[in-house]
């Protein structure tokens, strides 16, 4: 079983790369790849957010409940979250970060 995922597998990416080199063109252009200058750390219950002035954190749980909404009204922001022992998943715009409250 695990011989016929491995080749299902394989298959699939000599697929993808036949269908995107040539009925699909190069992927060369990386225009939309969008960067941002947006940090998050976290120190405890503090987390530090720099270069998101404007925008919004959203904190999730790891199933994916949004527990806390705050507002970044600074390019250098630390906020304490006040949240309970666990894992969190920290939201400015793009920018992602896993994170584990200890």
């Amino acid at each position: 079983m695990k011989k016929y995922y491995l080749l299902l597998l394989f298959a699939t990416a000599l697929t993808t790369t036949a269908l995107g080199a040539g009925e699909y063109g190069e992927f060369d252009d990386i225009s939309e790849v969008e960067v941002t200058g947006v940090a998050i750390s976290i120190n405890g219950n503090q987390v530090h957010v720099t270069g998101a002035a404007g925008q919004t954190l959203e904190v999730y749980n790891v199933a994916g409940v949004r527990v806390g909404t705050f507002k970044i009204d600074s390019d250098d922001k630390t906020l304490n979250l006040n949240l309970a022992k666990g894992c969190y998943i920290l939201k400015v715009g793009k920018v992602v970060r896993k994170v584990s409250i200890r």
